[in-house]
């Protein structure tokens, strides 16, 4: 019979001073709070789905996004790191600004980074068949077909898969992440190996290789799409707190290394890729993106290994994304703070798991599907609404901090650069979201793949997304989700919950620090 391990106990007396009981089930370590982080990232998934973007924009120089991209995350991790060393608590952005800020800021925060985490399930569910289905063309399943209708089934299946298997527990998901991650990381650095060591048809040079047009500011904003697009959800280590050992001191840890890693491996991957482009005009006129430049310098087994790591790669990222969504709903709905609380908050006794939060987030996640123009479309406005959560999460902190917080000590702390790390995290995060938010056509013809309209979906070779209604079809897709998205929460806040009872919200170790005053 195993022993008991004490440091529960002390984690679970650690989560009851914020009021919330030990329902989920405890059982996650370091590595496996990383992991999860870091298949959330996938740095494998991300450049599959929008390598092309960086290649039409910028050619080989799309590689200094990764870096700038990375820099900015890894200062908005820090601050992120040391409010989930503060509160180890299920919901991310929602919990921080629940104790930092206004019930109503609050809500509104945690509302549109749930529509964010649900629309980025979607986003990566709809990836997977676009490497699994040439993976799997290419072992001989002739018969399976690339169209749209195949990719929605595909997707669709996926989307249950993943539901259920997060219904299961966080311990079987985290088994699954542990061995995807490690396949993800060795894999992409094998496959970068051999790129540079046997298929070198450029040198480490092409990355001041740029097109014809050259490089201007706003082409460089443009290529930055893959990269903006990889580089987030590395708070997911810290909505996972609840389910973490000693998560004040493990969860900012897993925080910081998901984001470190995502761009050590993301940054030998894409230079491996642009050195084996064979014709650099080619690839830069067609967006090709890694499978079509590999398959390109190593036909048959190569490719389709390549596509099969990435297949599962993706697969991984979309169980993490389901994950850290689920736990976000749940955080909500055990506030209070949802339609439905009741039943979303309530945690299978056996499984430990919030079976209808699985299920809910699914269902939503599976909407955009009835209009269904691609991954790269959902990923417009999963990108956009990510980034504004994160502005508003840093922006509360800030507030917070210019009226004295963190008043008490923490295991990842700041210090005195806490402000200055803040207020560069929101500068960052502020820009970023802008250049996500400009419309297309304002300032590049490529902004057509960074915020098109519904007219534009299909990138100048027809309309495939329709809303039936004339003026809907004329807004840029991320204003139109994040303007329903708004009006719908606005609607539903003012009508229903501002009326339930609220009691403001002291977070257990200010209560503490104010007694002792």
């Amino acid at each position: 019979m195993a022993s008991h391990d004490p440091s529960l106990d002390r984690d679970a007396a650690d989560l009851a001073k914020f009021g919330y009981k030990q329902e989920l089930k405890r059982s996650l370590g370091l590595f496996s709070s990383f992991a999860v982080a870091f298949s959330y990232i996938s740095p494998s998934t991300g450049i599959f789905t929008l390598f092309f973007l960086g290649m039409l924009a910028l050619g080989g120089v799309l590689f200094w996004t990764w870096p700038i991209v990375a820099l900015g995350q890894f200062i908005v991790a820090l601050n992120f790191a040391e409010l989930s060393s503060h509160y180890p608590v299920a919901g991310s952005v929602f919990t921080w600004t629940k104790y930092l800020s206004g019930r109503t800021y609050s809500w509104f925060s945690g509302w549109i980074y749930l529509f964010a985490g649900i629309l980025t399930v979607s986003a990566v569910v709809a990836t997977l068949p676009l490497a699994l289905v040439p993976a799997l063309q290419g072992l001989g399943w002739h018969g399976l077909s690339g169209s749209v209708n195949s990719m929605r089934i595909i997707a669709l299946i996926t989307l249950v898969v993943i539901t259920v298997l997060n219904i299961y527990g966080v311990k079987l998901v985290a088994i699954i992440n542990n061995t995807g991650v490690l396949f993800e990381i060795l894999g992409m650095v094998v496959f970068a190996a051999v790129l540079m060591i046997a298929h070198n048809h450029q040198g480490a040079g092409v990355v001041t290789h740029a097109t014809s047009a050259g490089v201007s500011p706003s082409l460089f904003l443009v290529g930055m799409g893959m990269s903006l697009f990889v580089i987030y959800g590395f708070d997911t280590a810290s909505t996972l707190a609840e389910e973490t050992r000693n998560p004040r001191r493990e969860a900012p840890r897993a925080v910081l290394m998901s984001v470190g890693g995502a761009f050590v491996i993301g940054a030998i991957f894409l230079l491996g890729v642009l050195m084996a482009i064979p014709d650099f005009g080619a690839a830069v006129k067609g967006g090709f993106g890694p499978a079509a430049i590999i398959d390109s310098v190593a036909h048959g087994w190569f490719s389709d290994v390549y596509l099969l790591i990435v297949s599962a790669a993706i697969f991984v990222c979309c169980l993490s994304i389901m994950t850290s969504t689920v736990r976000l709903a749940f955080g909500m709905a055990r506030d209070n703070q949802l339609p439905l609380s009741r039943t979303l908050s309530r945690v299978s006794p056996t499984l430990h798991t919030p079976i209808w939060a699985c299920v809910a987030v699914a269902v939503v996640a599976a909407i955009p599907f009835l209009q269904f123009a691609g991954a790269s479309t959902i990923a417009i406005a999963a990108t956009g609404m990510i980034y504004l959560s994160y502005f508003l999460g840093n922006t509360a902190s800030l507030r917070a901090r210019l009226r004295g917080w963190p008043k008490v000590t923490a295991p990842f702390k700041l210090g005195a650069w806490g402000k200055p790390v803040n207020a560069l995290a929101l500068l960052y995060g502020g820009a970023m979201f802008l250049n996500l938010f400009w419309p297309a056509g304002s300032s590049s013809s490529l902004r057509i793949f960074t915020n098109p309209t519904a007219k534009q979906t299909n990138y100048g070779t027809g309309q495939l997304v329709n809303f039936h209604v004339g003026f809907l079809n004329s807004i840029p897709l991320l204003w139109l989700v994040l303007g329903a998205v708004l009006v719908v929460g606005a609607i539903y806040y003012y009508a229903v919950q501002a009326k339930k009872p609220w009691s403001p919200v002291i977070p257990p170790e200010e209560e503490v620090h104010a007694a002792a005053v």
